[in-house]
């Protein structure tokens, strides 16, 4: 590329410039040209879009850092804003390069002009996610946690407090949970006269933990205790008759004999022996219904057959125990240089068996919900657990297991449960079609969904067998989003986003969570930016996912960063908050920094309104006396 100028231009490097833009122009054609086939195979909406996907592509090809350099030090575009209309970008400063040289432009083949661009993108993003609430264009999504599908209230006042879709993942509860969801959205769309697009996940080829093999039954209960160990408030406990749900929030629930319940009354005092032989009590607080509430001050181990003994000697019965509860789960800690068996045959997983002398007889194991991957893993690759949160690499690959050596964990043990995530960041899975699960779980979304969102997309294929799958259904006007969150789907973003646009309305899903762990929390930032270009340039709307708000959101408290990173999420045509206690107050000030941000920044572009900090005053003097 040409040097910076250091005077006035002349001609000659006037026309270097105009002759580099000529040839972008030219490449990005080329590339229209050996693409033409998948061109004409994208919905007629996508059809420009698709073109102009194809050129940003070709310019992204070449580094023109020099060039944007050489323009803007003659006043010009630089072209840092050309995703969505890239040859009329060119065009355009090609233009003005003609009138410093005082010839004649030459008007060339344009896919997409400025304003079209802004145009496709809006209507794009109307038709998949409804259309942009008023005084900001980016919507507000919430994922639906089980509770939400019994709590009409709560979601009345989401849809009034700015929420504009909802998301239903398939991967968790039933059809009649997400029946009892989308009837009261449905029904709080009409009290309330607002909108809201239902979008449901697809579970997708996740690898998961398999079980884990069922410890005793016992129930651990713990008060609130500060760093110091000091209590902050006690366990509420909920004793009633088997199958008795609470009425109000408590942190354990405890099934007894109902005829005992009856003579319980309030600062009634229940003793009893914890598994461990710890002596404890249960203060009674409160009479609900058939229940009590009680207190607990003291952390304790109840298990099924503890006895509880009211402390008066009025009592007709004085003791009762507790009945059956559920199986405990004893997690799998592991440790830096631990090693673990991921096995194919679906056996329940146990932690590590020592001898006498602490040696290792038998390494901790758990299976993976996936055994196919098995034949495309190789040793020396890295494997990570949980988010992220324990990673590995594999040592030894045979035809029934893996075996892992722990690289990383907490110091003092990082703990593996049931249903946690398993990523394989160097391994091609080449996991192409949809599970039997989503397939069972689509006749359910076509009938009550706007959207679908397709998990761990990875491959073309997929998305043409959820193509066809939509087709048998008779699902044509059914959204489809790509969640991109492995390293494999973003490498092959271009070819998902020409696959996806073959059916109209699409969107993208930047699922931070995974795709953090799978390209590298450092590389996050540069992902995320990479993605929104991609999406832009093919005008398909890019709802910003997972971790949006999440302190305020579980613990009613935000931390500074993600303020920011709410504020950074405006770029977005739609934001994302994941379920929490406090997700009413997270999606009320989601909308209020949207709406403030809106005013600044469109896109990547600075929206420059007047600044009151700008207006600058002399400051006064004070007379000297």
């Amino acid at each position: 590329m040409a040097p910076i100028p250091t005077m006035q231009p002349d001609e000659k490097y006037l026309r270097e410039l105009i002759a580099q833009l000529d040839k972008l122009h030219q490449d990005a054609l080329e590339l229209e040209t050996k693409f033409s086939d998948a061109i004409r195979q994208v919905h007629p909406s996508f059809s420009k879009s698709a073109r102009n996907l194809l050129h940003y592509l070709s310019l992204r090809q070449h580094d023109i850092r020099k060039l944007q350099e050489g323009l803007a030090s003659l006043g010009l575009s630089s072209l840092g804003r050309a995703e969505g209309h890239v040859l009329a970008s060119l065009q355009a400063v090609r233009d003005m390069l003609c009138h410093l040289l005082d010839c004649t432009p030459i008007k060339k083949q344009v896919a997409v002009s400025y304003t079209e661009s802004s145009e496709l993108l809006d209507s794009h993003t109307k038709e998949l996610l409804g259309p942009a609430p008023e005084k900001r264009n980016t919507r507000i999504m919430v994922t639906f946690s089980t509770d939400l599908a019994y709590d009409h209230e709560l979601v009345k006042r989401m849809l009034l407090a700015g929420m504009d879709c909802a998301r239903i993942n398939c991967a968790h509860d039933s059809e009649k949970v997400w029946r009892s969801m989308v009837q009261s959205i449905q029904k709080a769309e009409k009290e309330t006269g607002r909108h809201c697009k239902i979008l449901m996940d697809l579970m997708g080829p996740k690898l998961r933990t398999g079980p884990l093999k069922p410890g005793p039954a016992l129930l651990p209960i713990r008060p609130i205790q500060n760093a110091l160990g000091q209590l902050v408030s006690p366990a509420k406990v909920w004793l009633a008759p088997p199958g008795t749900p609470s009425e109000v929030p408590v942190d354990a629930t405890l099934p007894v004999d109902a005829a005992w319940l009856a003579q319980l009354q309030q600062g009634d005092k229940l003793k009893f022996s914890d598994t461990r032989g710890r002596k404890r009590t249960f203060t009674v607080i409160q009479r609900k219904g058939s229940g009590v509430v009680a207190h607990l001050f003291k952390t304790s181990y109840i298990g099924t057959g503890t006895s509880l003994t009211i402390k008066k000697k009025t009592a007709l019965e004085r003791t009762t125990l507790v009945g059956a509860l559920p199986a405990s789960i004893a997690p799998i800690t592991l440790r830096k240089d631990d090693l673990l068996v991921l096995t194919k045959e679906q056996v329940p997983g146990e932690p590590a068996l020592y001898d006498a002398a602490g040696h290792i007889i038998k390494p901790a194991h758990i299976a993976c919900t996936l055994p196919e991957v098995f034949s495309h893993v190789k040793n020396g690759q890295p494997i990570l657990f949980d988010d992220g949160k324990i990673e590995g690499v594999i040592m030894d690959v045979s035809e029934d297991a893996l075996l892992v050596k722990i690289t990383q964990a907490k110091e003092t043990g990082s703990k593996l449960l049931y249903d946690k995530g398993i990523n394989l960041p160097e391994s091609k899975l080449q996991l192409e079609g949809l599970t039997q699960q989503d397939r069972e779980d689509l006749s359910f979304v076509v009938k009550h969904a706007d959207a679908v969102s397709l998990s761990f997309v990875n491959q073309p294929e997929m998305i043409e067998d959820l193509h066809q799958e939509l087709k048998r259904l008779k699902a044509h006007k059914l959204g489809i989003v790509l969640k991109i969150e492995t390293k494999e789907g973003f490498r092959n973003l271009p070819h998902l986003l020409l696959t996806v646009m073959k059916t109209h309305p699409a969107g993208v899903m930047i699922a931070r969570g995974d795709l953090a762990v799978e390209c590298g929390w450092e590389r996050l930032a540069e992902v995320q930016e990479e993605i929104l270009w991609l999406c832009e340039a093919a005008h398909i709307p890019v709802i910003w996912a997972t971790q949006v708000l999440e302190s305020l959101s579980k613990k009613g408290r935000p931390s500074r960063a993600e303020i920011t990173d709410a504020a950074m999420s405006q770029r977005a045509d739609c934001v994302m908050l994941n379920k929490g206690a406090f997700v009413l107050r997270a999606i009320e000030l989601l909308d209020d920094i949207l709406k403030r941000m809106q005013e600044h920044q469109h896109k990547k572009t600075s929206m420059l309104r007047l600044l009151h900090v700008s207006e600058l005053e002399l400051p006064t003097t004070k007379q000297k006396k």
